[in-house]
């Protein structure tokens, strides 16, 4: 029995509150070093969820991830917006290096769309990362896509309000994002596959043109315009 214990307890992929376990389950690099050591050379964790909390679209959140976006471009995988908040502008997303072609949004009618939506893309071998933008989600929702990022081996961003902090989630990683000073990002690890991890770290983004139709140079900052209904 003890040892049955021990092999649960080692593994990374059971939460053990403030007891950090070192993981060596797959991850990707966030592409900032200062996230990067934080994290314990987590990164972004693959067949996983990960939630970003913040508390408002466009404070520079698309900017952490674009690293990770690029990345999986260039290895010719798929990546997927699902229910994005604005319309992306594609000339800003070919400036930033991302080829067009391998990028799918999706825009869905209701709730169980959005669900049958990101199970499939989180299943689909031609998936390289979902990004998505629920609106609400049960804990049997949440369980439903942690089993499907699980099956695909796929990489997950869940983009979240704030306010979903105070509830429990499956997810590997939790951030919770706030907009700093100077066009900075202020993240708290507020959870991290293998252990609790409630740390600070500040990533100084690059600084962009403010968005113009006309002459818009990064979608990575917003705010971005509204999609035609």
């Amino acid at each position: 029995m003890k040892e049955l214990l021990d092999t649960l307890i080692s593994d990374a992929r059971v939460w053990q509150g403030s007891q950090q376990a070192q993981t060596t389950l797959p991850a990707e690099p966030t592409g900032f070093s200062a996230l990067d050591l934080q994290l314990a050379g987590v990164g972004w964790p693959r067949g996983a969820l990960t939630e970003c909390l913040l508390p408002a679209p466009g404070i520079g959140e698309l900017q952490l991830v674009l690293p990770l976006m690029r990345r999986q471009l260039e290895a010719g995988k798929t990546v997927f917006w699902i229910n994005p908040p604005y319309t992306p502008y594609a000339p800003a997303l070919e400036r930033e290096g991302l080829n067009l072609a391998q990028i799918v949004v999706v825009h869905t009618q209701d709730q169980a769309d959005a669900l049958w939506s990101l199970e499939n893309c989180l299943r689909s071998p031609v998936t390289g990362l979902v990004m998505a933008w629920p609106t609400r989600l049960k804990s049997r929702e949440m369980r439903r896509l942690q089993l499907a990022a699980e099956a695909g081996d796929s990489l997950c961003i869940l983009f979240r309000p704030t306010g979903a902090a105070d509830n429990s989630s499956p997810a590997a990683l939790r951030l919770q994002l706030e907009p700093g000073q100077n066009h900075a990002l202020d993240i708290r690890i507020l959870k991290r596959r293998g252990g609790w991890a409630a740390e600070h770290c500040t990533l100084a983004l690059p600084d962009r043109a403010p968005v113009r139709p006309d002459t818009a140079t990064s979608v990575v900052r917003g705010p971005w315009p509204e999609r035609n209904r």
